[in-house]
């Protein structure tokens, strides 16, 4: 077995793919399906292109009305329902045009009037999910799907590295990490997790044999002012970001879990980390004091 390391860019992010195969032709030929089927989800789920699916169905949203989609997207909007539900309404795929009041680059703070306007038209029980049919019931909605797609795109990769029997593999896709199977001898594979005041420094090393590690936080997009930090994610109920979490990393058998469980963990602030103890899930938090805690601190049983 050797080792064939393919980076790439997706999803406006830097990806990788570490693959342990008997010959570079089976290697590539995996990574080339695996790149090409991420491309295709982003090129349907994008909310930047003009033509993707995404884009139709948030035109629809603009003027208000109802949509049939595929079952790929069915599935999608069927997980962000649970999500929804489940996080009592803090994991909201309708939430992303809040970011029309904030510019994370400006230095600015949006006026408490622009997000109050926002937040009329935010809120996924303002709209009727019954699959196939998306029925907007409030006009000026925007559907983004991007805290899912990615983490569903590494668990496709996985998939396709199972399916060609490449169980040996790790892919990674700006962080949200998918492992099938150990290192060639039984070892596990290590990751770093980096402290959110600190990239560069490493809080813990996670060793990982299958499932999936994702971070959620504000490693890289944050504002400042007055000496107050600001998060770039938001909470829909308020329109402000989230105050007391940094970030909080999460351990699953799907990525696709993993990041939606450590949005929501950012989401919950003070009572992220009693959420993420009841969840039972291997994670870990940092707040934005710098304390940390979580059970990825400790060595696995």
């Amino acid at each position: 077995m050797q080792l064939f390391e393919t980076r790439f860019k997706a999803m406006g992010t830097a990806c990788e793919l570490q693959i342990f195969a008997p010959a570079a032709d089976s290697a590539r030929s995996v990574s080339e399906a695996i790149i090409a089927d991420i491309e295709r989800l982003e090129a349907k789920y994008s909310r930047y292109r003009p033509d993707s699916e995404l884009s139709a169905i948030n035109r629809l949203a603009a003027t208000g009305g109802s949509v049939s989609v595929d079952s790929e997207t069915a599935h999608l909007l069927d997980y962000a329902d649970t999500c929804y539900r489940e996080s009592g309404g803090l994991f909201d795929i309708s939430s992303g045009i809040l970011r029309r009041a904030w510019d994370f680059k400006s230095g600015l703070l949006p006026s408490t009037r622009q997000v109050a306007a926002l937040l009329d038209r935010t809120g996924w029980h303002k709209l009727e999910w019954q699959r196939p049919r998306l029925n907007f019931l409030v006009a000026g909605m925007e559907l983004d799907l991007g805290g899912i797609v990615k983490e569903y795109a590494a668990d496709r990769a996985a998939t396709v590295c199972q399916q060609h029997k490449l169980e040996h593999t790790l892919v990674n896709l700006g962080g949200d990490i998918r492992v099938v199977g150990p290192r060639p001898d039984g070892s596990a594979w290590h990751i770093g997790i980096s402290d959110p005041a600190n990239p560069a420094r490493s809080l813990c090393t996670v060793a990982l044999r299958s499932g999936a590690l994702t971070s959620s936080g504000d490693y890289q997009r944050c504002l400042t002012v007055d000496g107050v930090r600001y998060s770039h994610i938001l909470n829909p109920r308020t329109g402000w970001p989230v105050r007391q979490l940094a970030a909080v990393s999460v351990v699953a058998d799907f990525c696709v879990i993993a990041g939606s469980a450590s949005t929501i963990g950012m989401l919950k602030d003070a009572e992220g980390p009693q959420w993420l103890q009841k969840l039972g899930l291997r994670h870990l938090w940092i707040d934005v004091a710098g304390n940390s805690g979580g059970s990825l601190l400790t060595p696995p049983p």
